[in-house]
């Protein structure tokens, strides 16, 4: 969280779209924070995503967006970790039957330190994968996120996927996550 991926997905689709080559965004539906297909940094920058929900064939749609519209130079995929397994292999065929790029940009795993569906397999499948880095409030970096309640004390039980903005979710370090697990998951975070 807070690292500023969705404002490198954006400028990636930026460069391509300067450069005259054509791009499609991906967004799953269940991220409405900003509204269905609203891809939003938290910068400001702001592009339409085409939905997808988990059973949607995304080769399928990648072949039928060529066939109506053209040439297809990249894919990008915002929230990534919401993919289903078979999205992902999908997105493969994109790269290695179609030759077009897909740049997917999401969390590796979830409040409770778990894998996302999406993330697990992409981690398996990706050619490459490069991480976008963020700083957790101890100066550490921060590779791991904590759910917190209205009063910003961590949850460690609940649902893997609660929407929420910023404020539901804090980016800490490892340790810090430990440290936050392994008490009573009551402690508050620290703060500055």
């Amino acid at each position: 969280m807070n690292a500023g991926k969705t404002t490198v997905l954006l400028q990636s689709a930026h460069n391509y779209t300067e450069r005259g080559m054509r791009t499609r965004i991906y967004t799953p539906r269940i991220d409405n924070r900003f509204g269905v297909g609203q891809v939003r940094s938290r910068i400001g920058l702001v592009a339409e995503g085409h939905v997808f929900d988990r059973d949607d064939d995304l080769l399928q749609r990648a072949q039928a967006d060529i066939a109506e519209h053209g040439a297809l130079h990249c894919v990008l995929v915002d929230e990534a970790q919401f993919l289903s397994k078979a999205q992902v292999w999908q997105l493969t065929d994109i790269v290695d039957k179609l030759n077009i790029p897909v740049l997917a940009y999401g969390l590796r795993t979830d409040f409770q330190g778990e894998l996302f569906e999406g993330s697990q397999y992409l981690l398996a499948w990706a050619d490459s994968i490069s991480e976008i880095k963020t700083i957790c409030h101890t100066g550490r970096k921060a590779t791991m996120v904590v759910r917190v309640d209205d009063n910003g004390r961590a949850v460690t039980q609940g649902a893997q996927v609660e929407i929420g903005g910023n404020e539901r979710y804090v980016s800490v370090s490892r340790a810090e996550f430990k440290r936050v697990f392994d008490g009573d998951g009551a402690i508050p975070l620290k703060q500055g």
